[in-house]
């Protein structure tokens, strides 16, 4: 089954409590893991960052709401051990090397690489260092910068899978690079997913149909709420709904025997198969012709309709009314 990461990312806009409503509401949507972002402003910003996008009016620079996103260790503690208790796994994606620090004193098994980090091998390096698994996120990054994170990584023998992504918020269908999954399959032979800012749950329902063996996404209470990526999100009921189509998806894949042993349907072909019969009055010794013939239900009241080439130019040894079912024992 698709490992399902849902991302709280800065949905919690620095709100402990909210955060941890988050994680209570996601585990019961069904999600096997919870995603976050750690951020140490000092260690990974400055006051040179841009906004990507301005929609803070209590933040005067990126530096300050990545400030106002942080949270101290024993809270990233008490984080992952919330994940622990709800039955879901925590997952971070780490902006430093300060970050990974912080984050290898909690419970985590694997960082998410974004895609804006792909180039940071300095930051790759500590990450490989912890023998933990890895997924990386190939939003922003072209073949080369993919091809160069990934054989630094194998060459460290790093547990890597990769994700399709592309950076656009939200993005529209056709930018969701779904046909990327086979190529980057075949190219890294490497565990394939999707990772998704499109803001409904159909790309991620497409992706597990295609066999991603990861869904990542955004998740938020309601899109109307404030924050970069609201838009982008899907809602905890849009999740509970994507959790459960990807189950029938992977069930509605597994092989079937039906096209190599039909026996169960043995009474439903007889119930509405289809026997011979004449559709006009006939004298004994007539000679049978294609016009003479209608197929009717069921199918073991007389000839089968799939053997109506042998009857043809046959005589009846005996008169038939008109719509009778024809049986060997009226032909001469």
């Amino acid at each position: 089954m698709a490992y399902i990461i849902a991302e709280i990312a800065q949905a919690h806009d620095g709100s402990l409590g909210i955060l941890h409503s988050y994680i209570d509401a996601l585990a019961k949507a069904g999600v096997h893991a919870v995603k976050f972002q750690t951020h140490i402003a000092e260690a990974e910003s400055s006051a040179y960052e841009p906004f990507r996008v301005k929609f803070s009016k209590q933040d005067a620079t990126r530096f300050d709401y990545w400030r106002r996103m942080e949270f101290t260790e024993v809270q990233w503690m008490d984080i992952a051990a919330h994940c622990t208790e709800a039955g879901v796994d925590f997952m971070s994606s780490p902006f430093s090397i300060a970050a990974v620090d912080l984050l290898e004193k909690t419970n985590i098994q694997t960082y998410k690489i974004g895609s804006g980090e792909i180039s940071n091998l300095l930051l790759l390096d500590r990450i490989a260092a912890t023998g933990k698994k890895v997924i990386i996120s190939s939003g922003m990054s072209n073949w080369q910068e993919l091809d160069e994170a990934i054989a630094f990584l194998k060459a460290r023998q790093v547990d890597t899978s990769i994700l399709q992504c592309t950076t656009a918020y939200p993005t529209q269908p056709s930018q969701w690079g779904l046909s990327y999954m086979q190529q980057m399959r075949d190219r890294y032979q490497l565990p394939v997913g999707f990772s998704d800012h499109s803001g409904t749950p159909v790309a991620c329902l497409a992706a597990a149909a295609l066999g991603a063996s990861i869904l990542e996404f955004h998740a938020v209470f309601d899109r109307r709420m404030f924050g970069p990526d609201a838009k982008a999100s899907l809602t905890i009921d849009e999740i509970a709904f994507l959790c459960e189509g990807v189950a029938n998806i992977e069930q509605g894949l597994q092989p079937l025997a039906l096209k190599e042993d039909n026996s169960q349907f043995a009474a439903l072909k007889v119930m509405f198969g289809k026997s011979l019969a004449v559709n006009k009055n006939l004298p004994v010794g007539h000679v049978l012709s294609l016009s003479d013939l209608e197929s009717k239900k069921p199918g073991d009241k007389g000839i089968p309709a799939n053997q109506y080439q042998q009857v043809l130019g046959k005589q009846l040894n005996k008169a038939l009314a008109q719509w009778s079912f024809l049986t060997a024992d009226d032909i001469a």
